[in-house]
């Protein structure tokens, strides 16, 4: 006769030892989520309705859309701002994550750098100032990334998307004449 012996252990025994937790990757806060989450949510809604309103010739044509440089600028941004507020609102630190981190900055710079080009009136006007701080916030995110910076990397990232994205974005709601203003009311 064979007797088998099998040591127990229980969930919450002396036996047991909890494995290591890993460091969590940056979050934001519970407030700065919901902020961001409106903010995307509103922006997402308002930028794909006036666009469609645009293309599909249920708003008043406006003559700005024949610029390569407005092309290019809407064209990127249109994507910017829902993905911006998916990175937020995501898992960090994932090889997803960091894929579309790369594709939203250089959307971000090539936004910005498009806009260089865009002038009202043939001179500069005074959202031309989130021009430079978009690149040099988007340096910054990556240079905080690389050195592993995480909270470096969480103001940056914020204050590009909320600040650099979210204002001129309004802005280009709010202002009469301008292309996302007539879509989007005309």
């Amino acid at each position: 006769m064979t007797v088998f012996t099998q040591k127990l252990t229980f969930p919450f025994s002396q036996n047991s030892t909890p494995k290591p937790k890993k460091a969590p990757a940056f979050d934001i806060s519970p407030q700065v989520r919901a902020i961001v989450m409106l903010a995307a949510t509103t922006m997402t809604l308002a930028a794909f309705y006036a666009v469609g309103r645009g293309v599909l010739g249920f708003a008043p044509e406006h003559p700005n859309i024949r610029h390569l440089a407005i092309l290019i600028h809407v064209t990127t941004v249109l994507p910017a701002i829902p993905l911006g507020g998916f990175l937020l609102l995501a898992p960090k630190g994932t090889p997803m994550h960091k894929t579309l981190g790369k594709v939203w900055v250089a959307l971000m710079v090539t936004t910005a750098l498009s806009a260089i080009f865009i002038r009202t009136g043939g001179t500069f006007s005074f959202i031309h100032i989130f021009i430079p701080m978009t690149l040099w916030a988007s340096y910054k995110l990556i240079a905080t990334a690389r050195r592993g910076d995480m909270k470096g990397h969480k103001k940056e990232i914020l204050s590009l998307y909320l600040g650099a994205l979210m204002i001129p974005g309004i802005v280009s709601f709010a202002l009469p004449g301008r292309l996302m203003n007539v879509w989007l009311f005309g």
